[in-house]
């Protein structure tokens, strides 16, 4: 297998958004997006109890794209103005397609919350072509249970297909456009190859551990960073130094303008305030506060 070589490797500093702190792996100074990925967000882990919670963010709106979370640890309660209410757990998987316009809220549910716990998680912000863009919302919920999961060679790495294909076994959730997202574990000394398109852009994040990239270009990526690959190859070893957690995502890239402003993902300046009109007039439906 040809391995793709590394174009860049960034850091993943801490931002305020609100009262939560959290890394940024992407965008940074270092990589503005990886197309179509246009941010990542690595929430936690936040010591959650009745005194604090900071991590409950109540509704409001997306359009153009699709915000996705990666739950890694604890339990989170989601709303949408689709009518849909489900409790995501530790490595579950919440895909949602805000398209023409969606309004959610998410947050520990008041059982967690009671009891006290750990959240740390992914969250995902997938762009939807021009064409995409307005089309009818949608939410797709997975259980860590019913993801396909393929074993390495030395039985050390699991490999858990959320979306896309690897090794014709394929992904839960149904993509918009040719997407692979994978959640990899992997045991100290464990060795994996990742195939994936050369047609696609893909990007590595180190969520917990430290683990070698590739023969040629031994890189010691650590906690935290987020890997970069050129299209120039077929695939990726990876080994890891001690157990780790990792995110491969991967994905065609669309080459077209991108407009953002807060939760709107679009192509142009004039879509923008036309998602904020359609907003503000009750277009994207409505949620109410718990």
């Amino acid at each position: 297998m040809k391995l793709n070589t590394i174009q860049t490797i960034g850091r993943s500093d801490f931002v305020n958004m609100g009262p939560i702190r959290l890394r940024q792996p992407l965008p940074t100074l270092e990589i503005e997006m990886v197309d179509p990925f246009i941010l990542l967000h690595h929430y936690g882990p936040y010591q959650i109890s009745e005194k604090n919670n900071p991590f409950d963010l109540g509704p409001h709106p997306h359009r153009g794209f699709e915000p996705i979370t990666f739950l890694v640890q604890g339990e989170q309660l989601h709303r949408d103005s689709l009518g849909n209410e489900s409790v995501v757990k530790a490595g579950d998987v919440q895909w949602t397609t805000a398209g023409r316009g969606i309004i959610h809220a998410e947050g520990p549910n008041k059982t967690f919350v009671k009891k006290g716990g750990t959240i740390e998680g992914i969250q995902l912000w997938l762009n939807l072509p021009a064409e995409k863009k307005m089309i009818q919302p949608n939410y797709q919920h997975a259980k860590h249970e019913e993801f396909n999961v393929l074993i390495s060679e030395d039985n050390k790495v699991e490999t858990r297909i959320i979306a896309g294909e690897f090794q014709n076994t394929y992904g839960k959730i149904a993509t918009q456009t040719p997407v692979n997202a994978f959640m990899i574990t992997a045991k100290s000394g464990g060795i994996e190859q990742i195939r994936f398109s050369n047609s696609h852009k893909g990007m590595l994040y180190l969520i917990k551990g430290k683990v070698s990239v590739n023969d040629t270009e031994i890189l010691e990526l650590n906690e935290h960073q987020l890997l970069q690959f050129h299209q120039d190859g077929e695939g990726f070893k990876i080994e890891a130094q001690t157990d780790s957690t990792l995110l491969f995502l991967s994905g065609d890239p669309f080459h077209e303008p991108v407009a953002t402003y807060g939760p709107y993902v679009m192509n142009t300046q004039t879509e923008l305030l036309e998602a904020m009109r359609d907003y503000q007039m009750g277009k994207m439906g409505f949620l109410p506060a718990h």
